[in-house]
């Protein structure tokens, strides 16, 4: 008599191994934390954003000019493309392993209800410029009412984007009659002030982050078009495969650097100095920044995915950032604590001389030794301490 014995139906399958890891992905998020860190330290550095120095001298004009062309409002979309990335291939995942849908949902929810968790405790205590606790949010309405959707639906967000496109010719042209109408006394960039990164103490500053943090997880909810993006090519598994989308990637990463570059472009030259219009046009000119900085999510994700075709061999720095990529949560909390501990006003203060030139070495600085030790950890297979938590919570 031969029995048999049924095995229990898969709930759900624990966090993805190193070896299912595409690498696409992970070079996106390790090399963006660049871009991320130049953006928040250059923050803390001037107690404001976006982060630029006024009265620009020398070098720091061509700090101004790269800043606001190619990182400001440029950044973040990239990690919102990813976010919705990110969440398709979790469901994927689970789905290929045998989870039932039931099952994907709770682990998705269950994910998303503790990065509000994390982006709350990192707003309180560090940044109110926190995006983790928004994510979660965003992460949340995507589970459900996004992941399940078929093509059909999906392509709506395309048409999103096709309005998005519109508007920045819409703003662009209206920036172009504001530079060639100005006429009034001329606008240097200035910095709008976050009490939070100017108290005097640490305990001043967590009271501050608590009146800043809702008003700015409130005003970047609006990412979830980026997002719902993010989740669209997922869905074609572009980045997995960029061979077999070539043709597109080329197209969205000139389209999308093309369209964030050039509305960039005004506001960088005056914030550079190098050209000199009235405050409306400079609002004008804030504006055209903000809308095509959008762009710059997909175009540069898309940049990633081809130079990942020219990449014959994993070399040493690949590697290296592509093992921060993998712990991206944990190096973005670690540019946090590094941005209190190096620039707040009650602690090491090293914001001395020229702040814009401070503002660019600590990133620079911050994120290599970031880099250095994701490969350290990779070396040991360890995740990362805020990976390994998080996974424990969720999984």
């Amino acid at each position: 008599m031969t029995t048999t014995t049924s095995l229990p139906a898969v709930d759900h399958r624990g966090p993805v191994t190193g070896r299912e890891r595409a690498l696409a992905p992970d070079l996106i998020r390790g090399a963006m934390l660049l871009m991320i860190g130049l953006a928040n330290s250059a923050n803390f550095a001037f107690a404001g954003q976006p982060g630029v120095e006024s009265a620009p001298h020398g070098f720091e004009r061509i700090l101004n000019f790269l800043k606001l062309t190619f990182v400001d409002a440029r950044a973040y979309p990239v990690f919102a493309v990813m976010f919705g990335y990110g969440l398709v291939q979790l469901a994927r995942r689970q789905r290929n392993s045998g989870a039932t849908p039931g099952a994907v949902r709770r682990i998705l929810l269950k994910r998303n209800a503790w990065l509000i968790g994390f982006g709350l405790v990192h707003a309180t205590l560090l940044y109110f410029g926190d995006f983790l606790g928004a994510y979660g949010v965003v992460g949340i309405i995507c589970t459900l009412f996004l992941l399940n959707r078929g093509d059909k639906f999906h392509r709506i967000v395309l048409a999103i984007w096709a309005f998005m496109a519109i508007e920045v010719l819409f703003v662009g042209a209206k920036a172009a009659l504001a530079i060639a109408n100005s006429a009034g006394p001329a606008h240097a960039l200035t910095n709008s002030p976050n009490p939070s990164l100017a108290a005097s103490s640490y305990l001043g500053s967590l009271v501050d982050r608590l009146h800043e943090y809702p008003m700015h997880a409130a005003s970047v909810m609006g990412f979830i078009v980026i997002v719902w993006l993010g989740i669209w090519a997922a869905r074609k598994q572009m980045l997995e495969n960029p061979g077999a989308h070539k043709g597109l990637l080329t197209r969205v990463a000139v389209g999308g650097l093309g369209i964030t570059v050039l509305g960039g472009l005004p506001l960088a030259l005056v914030g550079a100095g190098w050209m000199h219009v009235d405050k409306s046009a400079v609002d004008t000119l804030s504006l055209l920044s903000h809308v095509s900085g959008m762009f710059g999510g997909p175009g540069y994700v898309a940049l990633f995915g081809l130079l990942v075709l020219r990449i014959r061999k994993l070399s040493l720095p690949v590697r290296a950032i592509s093992a921060l990529g993998q712990r991206s949560l944990s190096g973005y909390l670690f540019q946090s604590v590094s941005w209190m501990i190096l620039l707040a006003p009650f602690t090491l203060d090293l914001r001395f001389g020229s702040t814009a030139y401070t503002a660019a070495l600590v990133a620079i600085g911050v994120w290599v030794v970031s880099v250095a030790g994701a490969y350290a950890m990779s070396r040991r297979s360890y995740r990362g301490p805020a990976e390994t938590l998080l996974r424990k919570l969720v999984y």
